[in-house]
């Protein structure tokens, strides 16, 4: 159903900078009585004569004692983030001033804001649609470049306006295929349903980008695992000191010596790529804990993202290498094989040692010097994009939005099955409604009270 705006006459206050001890906190409000209520509390000048958008010095008192000296920011409704009056305190940042302000403003008739209200009266007052909204949680939470690219990307409406071109032109169908309904006894057409099919065609292909945009989004939002696997002694503890430029992990020339899996994050060009150092994988082994931990790996191994098969390049056997690269292949792994030691090799490897790393899908590396530590990198960027470039490019990242493109697909799919099998322009109207509709819970236009509340329950408070 449609979810139309509530008329609030309450005002709410939150400290929007995060607790404890800081330079500067910053306390909002919103609402109706923001400009009354603090200026009950700052007897230096009336506020509510004041121009919107402007800062004012002064100090907050409650019943004659003085609370802080702050810095009143005004934003007068609906040029502000939530679209009503808005009031931004700058106070110092001790916890027990902010608190003693706060206790102030809720005394002065405000209420204390829940997780995202502020947003989500931004969404309610048609400042930002559902997705942008989304996004700005998205922003807050953001750890990577990558992340924060999408979600500026996406507040500034790149997402909601691959959707809204289509939302328009789907309701300009339906109306005149329901117009159509109206005089079904003339056996008219107003809709041209070569355009129709035409426009379904394109939508299709649009929204299935979007919709295979979402693992590549998962990446951004989530990073990416990587296991490093192994016989004992091929150097992948040494590998995972390499690339954190640190020891981080136990090195010793003893076989078996990684027992338990070591889990690193590095941001790599914006990503975030979890790195797994496992136990050496051997078929047999005597001891219970080193067996316990070669299990560990395989199943690190079958979980991770990209599988990092690192071997000596001195004494791998192209039989057993051949191996390892069929097995990966027929599970569908998405992996890297490494060999490592360069440096050992005494000058030039054998050739058929050189034939054998030169494939698409391996390296050569020393962990121990640091040699091919950049080209590791890449090739690790490369696998996970694919060739795709994140710069203003919409990336779906938010699982939600990607069942409510999977919908779409589906209900485009059926209109155009319908127009093929010439199907009455009642049954086509249905299936437009279900597509608008998903159309609609991603950008907000179609929602529900519980939804809305589920998605800024999520947010921080202040936000």
């Amino acid at each position: 159903m449609k979810y139309t705006t509530p008329q609030w006459d309450d005002t709410i206050v939150a400290l929007a900078t995060p607790p404890g001890i800081g330079a500067i906190g910053v306390i909002r409000l919103s609402g109706p009585l923001s400009f009354s209520l603090i200026n009950r509390l700052f007897p230096s000048k009336n506020l509510e004569a004041q121009a919107s958008h402007t800062a004012h010095v002064g100090v907050l008192r409650e019943n004659g004692e003085a609370l802080d000296e702050v810095v009143v920011t005004l934003f007068k409704g609906p040029r502000s983030y939530t679209g009503e009056d808005v009031v931004e305190i700058s106070g110092h940042g001790s916890p027990y001033v902010l608190q003693r302000i706060m206790d102030a403003c809720l005394r002065a008739g405000a209420r204390m804001a829940k997780p995202g209200e502020f947003t989500q009266r931004a969404f309610l007052h048609g400042k930002l649609d559902l997705a942008q909204a989304e996004a700005v949680a998205d922003l807050i939470a953001a750890n990577t470049a990558a992340a924060q690219r999408n979600a500026l990307h996406n507040i500034r409406g790149g997402f909601s306006a691959e959707l809204k071109e289509l939302r328009n032109q789907l309701i300009s169908f339906s109306a005149l295929i329901e117009l159509e309904l109206d005089f079904s006894q003339e056996d008219v057409e107003f809709a041209d349903r070569s355009q129709l099919y035409a426009l379904v065609t394109g939508a299709h292909e649009r929204v299935s980008k979007l919709a295979a945009s979402f693992q590549l989004g998962n990446v951004i939002r989530n990073g990416v695992s990587v296991a490093i696997i192994g016989k004992p002694n091929a150097g992948k503890s040494t590998l995972l000191n390499a690339l954190l430029n640190e020891n981080r992990a136990i090195v010793s020339e003893i076989a078996g010596t990684t027992r338990d899996t070591i889990e690193e994050v590095l941001n790599i060009d914006g990503i975030l790529f979890r790195f797994i150092d496992t136990a050496g994988i051997r078929e047999h082994t005597a001891d219970q804990i080193e067996k316990i931990g070669v299990e560990k790996s395989l199943e690190k191994m079958q979980q991770a993202d990209i599988v990092l098969y690192l071997f000596d390049v001195n004494t791998i056997q192209p039989a057993d290498l051949q191996q390892v690269k069929h097995e990966f292949d027929a599970a569908g792994y998405n992996y890297l094989l490494v060999g490592n030691q360069v440096d050992k090799s005494a000058g030039e490897l054998a050739s058929d040692q050189r034939q054998l790393t030169s494939g698409p899908n391996m390296l050569l590396i020393s962990a121990k010097q640091g040699q091919g530590m950049e080209l590791l990198k890449e090739r690790l960027v490369d696998l996970v994009l694919g060739g795709q470039v994140a710069g203003d490019t919409t990336i779906v990242t938010n699982a939600r939005h990607y069942h409510a493109l999977q919908q779409i697909l589906s209900s485009l799919a059926d209109i155009r099955q319908g127009l093929d099998n010439h199907l009455p322009g009642d049954l086509l109207a249905l299936d437009i409604r279900r597509c608008l509709h998903y159309v609609g819970e991603i950008t907000g236009e179609v929602s529900n009270e519980d939804l809305l509340d589920y998605i800024f329950s999520k947010f921080c408070i202040g936000k």
